[in-house]
């Protein structure tokens, strides 16, 4: 029974970062509001920026790992990739709703809409929907290796959708603003908001790779626990 150990080693591991990394992300963002500029045309609303670009970043940096590990599954069969890409699918779609929500709040203030659709704004929602597939697909087919396989193959298709959408804003006319931090040449940003941006991006980076061992720490003693009571069924 060294799973539960293990199970319960990395949840007191986990929750330690994810405790030092909500401190960092709080943090941050009392420095955004009262250390660094408001944005000339924007004002307070701007402040959003520090957390809808991290969280951008987080969610795509997640699908990333998303289509990584199912493209390394696909070819090695070991579904401890799998096990990582469904975590990392779970952890992500959370970072990608916040982007959704922070969008048009923002939005509304600098266009004067919740909504348009905007390519980048539209690609994000139709990815937010391939994942929610993805997890709904993954609770729909029982047979695990059925269900890493075909997990795998959106998974893929998925993250193909992650440098498409970033750069949608120069293929398409739209309102949303070219990237201002990850962008050829230098970032466009005064001085102290590229590091209140860079230091967001940090933080939240370490957030999401918290909440990431700890789910996929949850995962590999579920499946522990999943192949100890078959391995029993089949003695009895």
């Amino acid at each position: 029974m060294t799973a539960p150990a293990s199970f319960d080693r990395s949840l007191r591991r986990s929750a330690v970062w994810i405790g030092i990394s909500l401190a960092l992300i709080a943090a941050v963002y009392v420095r955004a509001l009262a250390f660094t500029p408001e944005e000339v045309t924007q004002g307070l609303a701007q402040k959003i920026f520090y957390i809808h670009a991290p969280s951008a970043w987080v969610a795509f940096l997640a699908y990333g790992i998303v289509g990584l590990c199912s493209l390394l599954y696909l070819v090695f069969k070991d579904p401890r990739l799998d096990l990582l890409a469904a975590s990392s699918a779970e952890v992500g779609v959370v970072f990608l709703t916040v982007v959704l929500i922070t969008g048009p709040i923002w939005g509304k203030v600098v266009w004067g809409a919740w909504w348009t659709w905007d390519a980048r704004l539209t690609l994000t929602l139709f990815l937010w929907f391939v994942v929610l597939g993805y997890l709904v697909l993954r609770g729909a087919v029982e047979e695990p290796g059925r269900r890493a396989r075909y997990s795998a193959v959106l998974g893929i298709l998925g993250a193909v959708l992650v440098p498409f959408i970033h750069v949608s804003v120069y293929l398409f006319r739209t309102l949303h603003p070219m990237p201002v931090v990850l962008r050829p040449g230098r970032p466009e940003l005064p001085g102290a908001m590229l590091v209140t941006t860079l230091l967001a991006f940090v933080v939240f980076t370490i957030f999401f790779f918290s909440l990431l061992a700890r789910r996929y720490a949850w995962a590999r003693a579920v499946d522990a626990r999943a192949q100890q009571e078959a391995e029993r069924a089949d003695a009895s």
